[in-house]
């Protein structure tokens, strides 16, 4: 478990320090860790200005008062700028290594469409929005956070640690007639007492992990039920389904805060544990030096360097002590990311988990360059995840300009076939040829409508720009002639536009894009008969060489296509003349 967890650890943390940007960030970490050195230095020399401040408070040296307080002042104010500028400069590497790893995974999320073939191929990837927003967030500020300290913190225990050597001198204990003489003993004691320490807030503490992993998991289902209401709030109204989605919030907070009631108790009981450790490392220096103190072998102002030294030393050799939750908070956040990256690589990878056995036997879809104007099918087979087969050994030629329908009944794969020819779906195999350059655009039933103006859901998946008396005229074509005056006005258009109007800007889309080949996966399915029509004969008469292959129920769909390819669902197919 433990060998997992740092070989995950290393390779969520090796990425950006070996990248383009590593000497910049290895310059930067060097310059922070320094500033850090440099503060300790300064303590070690205020350790030495308690010494000599008690001693002259001891003896009453008023002379030497106000010269002490400077020297104080002095030193504060440096710790003070130095400590500043090493939270600064830390954060300002921690915004340089989350932007390298952000643009990272959103490259990786993106590429090849992973982000739809792990809700195919990874059903158990939850939330990666949350993955890439929060999780590498966090996992930069606390590895930073924890790898600076370590290092600070080695720095104090080897700087104090012979500081507090030298001030405790040896202590004698006699044990039957013999007197065994400890020297350094303020140090041993401190190191046995943070030793124990550590042990104990592991024992205490370990349940943390677990829980901190499932509180994130649960408030992004809670987070992720109200987006989806939010952007189904039509249909649930329609339905009135205020009832079962009020339950269902229900049920997801109280994972949320029965989890959490969970990590408060546990919490409870380690800041008792935390803060039990830390007031008693406050009396246990002063109770060891005593002795001495009392015997007039130290003077108060020993007793007080070395209560500050013992106090510097148990704080770093106790610092997993007081850091326990945040290296629970980041072995939940590790746990989650390296899930998130395995399933991603997976993903990406054409020929990982199904795809990858499919491989094996060469049943691949294979995708060529045909040889004249024409879209090719040759031995294309289309399957479900359990194995079912929805299309065997179909072979089709589609020319430019020739309109196909797919028919069938409901679940039969027709879908199914437009994704797998479309690349997204990876249970399938036979060869596609298509003409070399040809622009291909799938128009859903539900067209994708992105963030931000009018103008730019228009033109997309292409750049915003274009002739503007063009972009006027197509949407006076397609009938959405009154958004004209709107087309640079930032808006939610899928919740402005009915589905109608959405199915209608995306046929303004195809004839802003001027594809050779348009698949329409029931692209018409909210239009009535007459615009169905329309739609149709406009794209027909717009570009007549593009190729256009739709799928739809409604009989109306025949009198706009050439040729019908029928699916059976059992894997039998049939391709006719309409006019047959």
């Amino acid at each position: 478990m433990k060998q997992k967890f740092w070989k995950n650890f290393w390779h969520l943390f090796r990425g950006y320090w070996n990248s383009e940007e590593k000497w910049k960030a290895r310059g930067l970490l060097a310059f922070v860790i320094g500033l850090n050195f440099a503060s300790v230095y300064l303590l070690v020399r205020l350790n030495s200005w308690y010494n000599v401040f008690y001693n002259a408070l001891q003896q009453y040296q008023a002379e030497s008062f106000w010269p002490l307080i400077g020297e104080f002042t002095g030193l504060a104010f440096l710790y003070i700028i130095l400590a500043v500028y090493a939270i600064y400069l830390r954060q300002m590497l921690q915004i340089k290594w989350r932007t390298w790893m952000t643009n990272r995974y959103l490259d990786g999320w993106m590429k090849d469409q992973v982000y739809y073939r792990l809700q195919v191929l990874r059903s158990d990837t939850d939330n990666p929005d949350q993955r890439i927003s929060e999780d590498i967030n966090q996992f930069v500020a606390l590895t930073l956070q924890l790898l600076i300290g370590i290092l600070k913190q080695i720095t104090t225990l080897g700087a104090f640690g012979v500081v507090l050597w030298n001030l405790s001198g040896a202590f004698t204990v006699p044990i039957g007639g013999h007197e065994f003489v400890i020297y350094g003993y303020m140090f041993w004691f401190s190191l046995l007492y943070s030793v124990l320490g550590t042990i104990g807030v592991h024992f205490v503490g370990r349940k943390l992990i677990g829980l901190n992993f499932d509180q994130q998991r649960y408030e992004a289902d809670f987070r992720f039920n109200m987006m989806r209401v939010r952007e189904n709030s039509e249909s649930i109204a329609f339905y009135r389904g205020e009832q079962p989605e009020s339950v269902g919030f229900a049920e997801r907070f109280a994972k949320v805060i029965k989890n959490y009631w969970q990590l408060m108790r546990r919490t409870k009981i380690l800041n008792f544990y935390v803060n039990g450790y830390g007031q008693l490392a406050i009396i246990v220096p002063l109770v060891m030096a005593a002795p001495q103190y009392f015997a007039g072998a130290m003077t108060l102002g020993g007793l007080m360097q070395t209560s500050s030294a013992f106090g510097r030393v148990q704080d770093a050799l106790s610092y997993f002590v007081s850091v326990y939750d945040t290296i629970a908070q980041l072995a939940a956040v590790i746990h989650r990311l390296s899930g998130f990256t395995a399933h991603m690589e997976g993903a990406s990878d054409i020929k990982s988990e199904v795809v990858r056995e499919q491989a094996a036997d060469d049943a691949l879809v294979v995708r060529e360059q045909a040889a004249d104007d024409a879209l090719v099918v040759r031995d294309f087979d289309v399957k479900l995840p359990d194995g079912r087969v929805l299309l065997s050994d179909c072979n089709l030629t589609i020319k430019e300009g020739e309109r196909l329908l797919i028919t069938g009944a409901s679940g039969c794969g027709k879908s199914t076939l437009l994704r797998t020819l479309a690349g997204i779906w990876p249970y399938g195999s036979g060869e596609i040829e298509i003409p070399e350059k040809s622009r291909i655009l799938f128009l859903p039933q539900r067209p994708y409508l992105p963030l931000g103006s009018l103008r730019r859901a228009l033109y997309y998946p292409l750049s915003a720009s274009g002739p503007e008396e063009n972009l006027k005229d197509v949407l006076r074509k397609v009938g959405l002639g009154d958004f004209i005056p709107r087309l640079d006005d930032i808006d939610d258009w899928s919740r402005i536009l009915s589905l109608g109007e959405q199915q209608r800007l995306a046929f303004a889309r195809v004839l802003l894009v001027k594809p050779d080949w348009v698949f329409l996966d029931e692209a018409t399915s909210a239009l009535d008969e007459p615009r169905e029509q329309e739609m149709y004969e406009l794209m027909r008469r717009e570009l007549p060489h593009t190729g256009i292959i739709s799928v739809g129920h409604r009989s109306t769909l025949f009198r706009q296509h050439e040729e019908e390819l029928h699916l059976a669902g059992d894997g039998s197919w049939q391709c006719r003349p309409v006019t047959a």
